[in-house]
């Protein structure tokens, strides 16, 4: 049933009395209850359909303004009920707008044909000169686009995605655009070929030109002023503020890009912040920071990552361009004025100080410090899993999750100990067992990827490593044995063997995702096969694997205890698993002994340098406390002693089932 009806001569005499003027009256549909006292100095052209205006808005300050329309040009628009449009220098042209919506002194609102909005856009991520373009769209995970940006060993598969793609975005297609129910549109330039949800909020913004803006009521996204848009998709719940300029950008859920932030080509995934600097064909993985006005991050892939002021890096060697490309792999860090000349590879949760010239690879020593010296890098491995930074990145980064869509494009795991940076341990620790045997026990440095290592850093890297692969491997035996009274060695083994196969073999981290390679590579067969053929059955099956990581988890977890402890897990016996949880007893609270002392650090005389300026020690230290409050008391610190105490229970208490087993 059609809910429009055509105006009558009444109404239309009434609107022409009020400075209305149309094309085509014949044209203008009107909802039954219409009514047109509140329509002034409005030009109909072409189809128009209105709704009613009967509500008021209250705006900033308490004054009110009752919905309707009052100087604008509509050209096929269609206005839903109780919105208020007023003062459009140029024209509305080709838009469909939801109720409750708020548009005020706006130069112009423009489809001009039809428009894919955003979706199938081609960004060159990390190869400025091409050959890793990511065609972005409404759905994209960060996930999705790590497989299209690098995995173009497989050029089937490229073609598929593109092709799912382009499929999409030709289904969303169309020469009119939509703006949202209880939108608010004001003081804003041009917006062209923009397709803009629910409840977003545009306020002061230059110029908006083909994207989507994918604001909804859970998630409001907010446009702030002087900010410029080109080719771009915006997710839910995101800020683009304080005249950030992004060119043929993504921007993930929940998002903060502002202060004058300039990006291009480049692709933000949830809850990355950046502000003040630039960004040229990066690939930001979940929870990439860079707030510094001197930082450049250029041609990399992040996630986790915290960028110093002054970061920079370089890919193009004044050779053949700008072709090489640089990953820091999950939790790196880099410090003020740090350098990368890619190519270049950072292990996780690394920190990178000083200028870097080397093209060192670092993957399979994660944890580690790269420190420059007299232009030469040096590697202390494992040193960072000590580290109390380590430790609160990894508390505070589910906290600072802000994404309230119900809808998540990515599925984040925040856990620092897992089978992707543990086979990088075992790795890592082959490594330097095989470097001490080859050069000797009494070098003083070793030499690896272009680093130098010393014997000291060595051989601490080993103990670390060891230390962290206990922790793991206990973890995982405990809460597979947790809340199950064994009367047998054979009952032990029956919990203890895996639920499934799917874990064995080698683990990837896509782009905030961990999950067993042999998932990721099922899914791109299925892809190529065309089994998988659309974007919400590709973003099902990254939620499948991120569901079921612990059991995967479990797998593999169950085929290294034989390779760290020399026992087969289909043989272990009460004794055994009192032996694994020993040592892992041992290595937890080793470690959170060692993460306590580096706390302490932060509570030291030369921490409080600067406190207490004008008085003696007793009020440097006073004033000290009253800023940063004392270290037994610090939230971290108990909290690291609670640990010790909580997991020292835990492990006495299976201890004492295992010896209840005959």
């Amino acid at each position: 049933m059609n809910k429009y009806r055509k105006l009558t001569e009444e109404e239309i005499l009434r609107l022409k009395s009020q400075s209305c003027l149309a094309d085509d009256w014949k044209l203008v549909s009107v909802t039954p209850e219409f009514s047109t006292e509140y329509i002034h100095h409005v030009r109909f052209s072409g189809e128009v359909k209105l709704g009613v205006f009967q509500s008021e808005f209250i705006l900033p300050g308490g004054i009110r303004k009752h919905s309707g329309l009052r100087h604008v040009t509509l050209h096929h628009v269609t206005v839903g009920d109780n919105c208020c449009i007023e003062h459009i220098q140029n024209y509305i042209a080709n838009y469909e707008i939801g109720h409750d919506t708020f548009i005020e002194n706006v130069d112009m609102l423009l489809v001009d044909g039809v428009s894919r909005f955003g979706n199938g856009v081609e960004v060159s991520v990390l190869n400025e000169t091409g050959g890793r373009e990511v065609l972005i769209n409404d759905k994209l995970s960060a996930h999705l686009a790590y497989i299209m940006a690098l995995y173009r060993h497989r050029p089937d598969l490229i073609a598929r995605l593109k092709e799912i793609t382009d499929y999409y975005a030709n289904k969303h297609a169309s020469d009119t655009g939509t703006i949202g129910s209880h939108v608010t549109i004001v003081n804003t330039g041009s917006i062209k070929n923009v397709r803009i949800g629910d409840y977003a909020h545009i306020s002061g913004t230059c110029r908006l030109s083909n994207g989507s803006i994918n604001s909804n009521e859970e998630a409001p996204v907010h446009i702030g002023d002087g900010v410029i848009c080109d080719d771009f998709i915006i997710s839910s719940g995101s800020h683009v503020d304080d005249g950030a300029m992004l060119s043929r950008c993504f921007v993930g859920q929940a998002c903060k890009l502002g202060h004058n932030y300039s990006a291009s080509d480049s692709l933000f995934f949830s809850n990355c912040q950046g502000e003040n600097g630039e960004a040229c064909a990066i690939f930001a993985g979940p929870f990439t920071v860079t707030h510094h006005k001197s930082t450049l991050l250029i041609a990399g892939m992040f996630s986790f990552m915290n960028a110093g002021s002054g970061s920079n890096q370089s890919n193009h060697m004044y050779k053949l361009g700008p072709i090489h490309q640089g990953t820091l792999e999950r939790g790196a860090k880099t410090t003020s004025d740090s350098y990368l000349l890619w190519p270049a590879r950072v292990g996780a949760f690394s920190l990178v100080m000083g200028r870097h010239v080397t093209h060192s690879d670092t993957s399979n020593l994660p944890f580690s410090y790269l420190i420059e010296q007299n232009n030469t890098t040096y590697l202390v491995p494992g040193v960072n899993l000590r580290s109390v930074g380590t430790i609160r990145d990894a508390q505070k980064w589910p906290k600072r999750d802000g994404r309230k869509d119900p809808n998540k494009l990515d599925f984040i795991n925040y856990n620092l100990l897992s089978p992707y940076t543990v086979q990088k341990m075992f790795k890592g620790r082959e490594i330097l067992l095989n470097l001490r045997s080859v050069s000797g026990e009494l070098s003083d440095t070793y030499s690896f990827h272009s680093t130098k290592i010393r014997n000291s850093s060595l051989m601490k890297g080993i103990r670390f490593y060891e230390i962290a692969i206990h922790k793991f491997l206990g973890n995982s035996v405990i809460k597979r044995l947790e809340e199950t009274n064994f009367r047998s060695d054979e009952d032990i083994r029956a919990r203890l063997r895996p639920d499934t196969p799917i874990g064995h073999g080698e683990w990837v981290d896509i782009s905030g995702l961990i999950a067993p390679k042999s998932e990721v590579d099922a899914l791109i067969a299925g892809i190529e096969s065309g089994k998988i053929n659309k974007l919400k059955e590709i973003n099902a099956e990254f939620e499948r694997m991120h569901r079921n990581y612990y059991t995967y988890e479990w797998t593999w977890a169950y085929e290294k205890l034989e390779d760290f402890y020399g026992v087969k897990p289909e043989d272990m016996t009460a004794a055994d698993i009192i032996r694994i949880v020993e040592k892992w007893k041992e290595s937890v609270i080793g470690l959170d002994r060692l993460v306590y002392e580096d706390a302490k650090k932060e509570f030291s005389m030369a921490s409080m340098t600067g406190f207490g300026a004008d008085g003696s020690r007793l009020e440097k230290e006073m004033d000290f406390e009253q800023v940063r409050g004392d270290f037994e008391s610090n939230p971290f610190v108990t909290a690291v002693l609670k640990h010790i105490e909580v997991k020292s229970a835990l492990g006495d208490e299976l201890i004492e089932r295992m010896k209840q087993v005959q």
